[in-house]
């Protein structure tokens, strides 16, 4: 047996967080009655399974590292229809979901997968995993304003921080830095330089844990083992 919202994540449904959102909204059924309340658990064997009237059961899981381009979104479907990271992807992989996201214009590493303990592991803030980044900033930039970044900063009310940040080269038109976050807020390592009105011309992820791009290149993606 096991809870419903870890088999909507091994289904490719959702990750376990969204399943629970997608339980508690009525959308899932067990043997023909709706569910909306957690801790309901399922045998995958014999229990019939179904979200919005869709029967659904366990895949087998897939993970994915893809070098995101710049110019395209993280989403299957965008409102100014830009493309999307799922246009790079075999169309038989429609149950995968992105782990995280990379803004529009940052390129590098994402991983994709079906799998929601994993999706959770990477993401949540408690497993602290770590991602590298190097960054392109316009004009200066001084190594006081990186170790700023790993004694935290503000910007709009929220407090950033770098675990690790080094300068790699600095000049008066363009600097080059390399920085280690885990938490992975949203666009944080630019709004990180954005706190000290630097802006970020180039954004790529190198690293996620133990895994590299290495020479991974834009648009191609690999299969993994679990990570």
């Amino acid at each position: 047996m096991v809870r419903l919202q870890k088999y909507l994540a091994d289904a490719g449904v959702a990750s376990r967080r969204a399943g629970e959102q997608i339980i508690l909204e009525g959308r899932v059924t067990v043997n023909g009655e709706p569910i909306r309340q957690l801790g309901v658990k399922v045998d995958p064997l014999h229990d019939h399974v179904a979200v919005d009237g869709k029967a659904i059961r366990a895949k087998k899981k897939l993970y994915v590292a893809l070098h995101k381009p710049r110019g395209c979104v993280c989403s299957r479907k965008d409102e100014f229809d830009r493309p999307t990271i799922y246009d790079l992807l075999p169309k038989e992989w429609d149950n995968l979901y992105s782990v995280g996201r990379l803004d529009y214009e940052t390129e590098g590493l994402i991983f994709l997968t079906n799998d929601g303990d994993f999706a959770l592991r990477l993401t949540h803030p408690r497993y602290a995993v770590r991602k590298r980044y190097v960054a392109m900033v316009d004009g200066r930039l001084e190594a006081e304003t990186l170790y700023k970044f790993t004694r935290g900063v503000y910007h709009d009310g929220e407090k950033l921080k770098a675990e690790k940040a080094r300068l790699l080269s600095s000049g008066k038109v363009r600097s080059v830095a390399e920085l280690e976050l885990t938490e992975g807020k949203n666009r944080e390592v630019r709004r990180l330089f954005e706190s000290e009105g630097l802006t970020v011309k180039r954004l790529q992820r190198l690293q996620i844990g133990k895994i590299k791009l290495a020479e991974l290149k834009p648009g191609k993606w690999r299969t993994l083992t679990e990570p």
